[in-house]
């Protein structure tokens, strides 16, 4: 028989280990000597020890679960509680009792942190829904947009809470958003169609101002386009494609009237060569509005010397392109200025703005090109009057330019 202080061999071959609770069998041993049945239990018993060693650091220095580490172990206690090794087993049991503490003390401390981040992604998504819902009501048609679609982005990064709350949060912010899309869509669904109806009263006004054109009678026709005039400034703007065209045919229109009336008052040439200068002045003080900062005081300063502007009656006619042409260059810069604004809150707009400017490029290339030929034909009259037209394609250049800086690009 042999025998170390945790186990002996009898003479039958049979291993025991010796614990608190006295002597356990723990196999039989037929194939060598008694000390090398210890051995060979002993052994067994090592590993264990290298077994518990080695979960207890996984345990400590790694983020292994509570379940797998409650699993590992049960695995070692089943090994040891089947007492198939020759060792201080009770020392193992007491290895294991105290990895079962440390584990359930990881287990709670999870736990509170768990309930620490939910009630943290709770607090911001309740956040994140209370600004939505703020935005919902704004005006501020792209900064709003903007940051609803920002907002989105942090929502998804947050971890989601239990789905009863998480689907109530979610459903007020969805809706949240719901509200501003339809909103907007509203807005600018407004806004086409303010300018559908601004096109069709302006191409009314203008079919009128094309059939008075041909008028001799003098005083009632030019009241009539002073009203006509008058109409189309309160009819609004009509959509970008179609304002440039209208406009050019109802003054056209004019045009031709005030032309031949001016044929036919030749003596008042004297009265209108005053008229020029004072409309030159104004033309002067409104070209110092250029370029627009304060939209709001540049549009009624330039309202009151507009309202100068009519008082002041007519100028000779080879005089008036150019200076109606200058006066006009500020008011379109007013315009543009006011659809710069516009566009600021339309997620289209910077598209139109990038073609509009390319096609005016294009207007305003062709026109200095034909300027050159004119020149070099020797017909400077023609080149004059295309200089005119020059100024006012580059003025809306420089505004369309403006605006699609302010895009960004």
């Amino acid at each position: 028989m042999s025998s170390d202080p945790w186990g002996r061999v009898d003479e039958t071959g049979t291993v025991y280990v010796r614990t608190a609770d006295g002597e356990q069998v723990v196999g039989s041993w037929q194939a060598g000597s008694p000390e090398e049945a210890l051995a060979y239990f002993e052994r067994k018993y090592e590993g264990l020890v290298v077994e518990i060693g080695l979960l207890e650091k996984r345990v400590k220095t790694t983020d292994l679960s509570a379940k797998d580490a409650s699993a590992a172990i049960d695995h070692i206690r089943e090994q040891v509680d089947a007492h198939h090794a020759v060792g201080d087993l009770e020392a193992l049991k007491v290895r294991l009792d105290k990895l079962v503490e440390t584990v359930d003390k990881r287990r709670e401390e999870r736990k509170q942190q768990r309930a620490k981040q939910s009630d943290e992604a709770r607090h911001a998504k309740e956040a994140l829904v209370v600004e939505a819902e703020e935005l919902a009501q704004s005006d501020q048609w792209r900064a709003a947009g903007e940051r609803l679609r920002a907002l989105v982005d942090t929502w998804k990064g947050l971890p989601r809470l239990d789905r009863k709350s998480d689907d109530e949060l979610w459903h007020r912010f969805s809706h949240a958003r719901s509200a501003f899309s339809k909103r907007r869509k509203a807005h600018f669904a407004s806004l086409d169609a303010q300018r559908e109806e601004a096109r069709r009263t302006k191409e009314r006004l203008v079919g009128e101002a094309e059939a008075l054109s041909g008028s001799t009678d003098w005083g009632p026709t030019a009241a009539r386009y002073r009203e006509l005039m008058a109409e189309w400034k309160a009819a609004g703007r009509a959509q970008r494609e179609h304002e440039d065209d209208l406009w050019n045919r109802f003054r056209g229109a004019q045009d031709v009237f005030f032309a031949a009336r001016s044929s036919v008052f030749a003596e008042r040439d004297a009265e209108q060569t005053e008229n020029l200068k004072l409309k030159e002045e104004l033309a002067e003080e409104a070209e110092k509005l250029l370029p627009i900062g304060d939209l709001k005081s540049a549009r009624a300063a330039f309202r009151t010397l507009n309202e100068r502007w009519e008082a002041i009656g007519h100028v000779p006619r080879d005089a008036r392109p150019k200076v109606e042409g200058r006066m006009h260059a500020v008011e379109r810069a007013l315009q543009e200025a006011e659809e710069t604004e516009w566009r600021r809150t339309n997620p289209e707009a910077r598209a139109r703005a990038a073609g509009l400017t390319g096609q005016l490029q294009a207007a305003v290339d062709k026109l200095r090109g034909q300027i050159d030929q004119a020149r070099a034909q020797g017909n400077n009259a023609r080149a004059d009057k295309l200089e005119r037209e020059l100024e006012g394609r580059q003025a809306l250049l420089d505004q369309a330019l403006k605006g699609l800086e302010e895009f960004g690009g």
